[in-house]
């Protein structure tokens, strides 16, 4: 058993497509409609194959309540992984990414937050 696929729930799925992919380097892999929405998918351009991340669209009643608590409590809803934290943050502040928590060593991984734009709090880590 593998894990072939991950969601972070969106409240724009345009905006958020043109963030993962644009800013943070993701590359489209599907996108197709679906009713009212789409299926889009983006991966890693290092792992075109790898695991897909849903761009899912947060219209479930549940969703938004439920991505406002994390962000007030300053929870990540997910951590992507890079080679040099430091260097990413550098890179994407840059770029205009607003960032919630600058890089800090937390034992023995780095990790650094920053604002999808899209209602999540994502979490790099190294």
């Amino acid at each position: 058993m593998r894990i072939n696929l991950a969601s972070v729930l969106v409240d724009d799925q345009e905006k958020a497509l043109r963030f993962y992919t644009e800013v943070l380097g993701f590359k489209e892999k599907t996108n197709v409609p679906v009713g009212g929405y789409r299926w889009i998918t983006v991966v890693s351009p290092q792992d075109p194959d790898g695991t897909e991340l849903v761009l899912e669209p947060d219209e479930h009643p549940a969703a938004k309540p439920f991505k406002e608590a994390l962000v007030a409590d300053g929870i990540p809803f997910t951590s992507f992984a890079v080679d040099d934290v430091h260097a990413e943050y550098e890179r994407l502040r840059a770029l205009g990414v607003r960032f919630t928590q600058a890089p800090a060593d937390m034992g023995p991984v780095t990790t650094a937050v920053l604002d999808d734009t899209c209602g999540n709090l994502i979490q790099i880590a190294h």
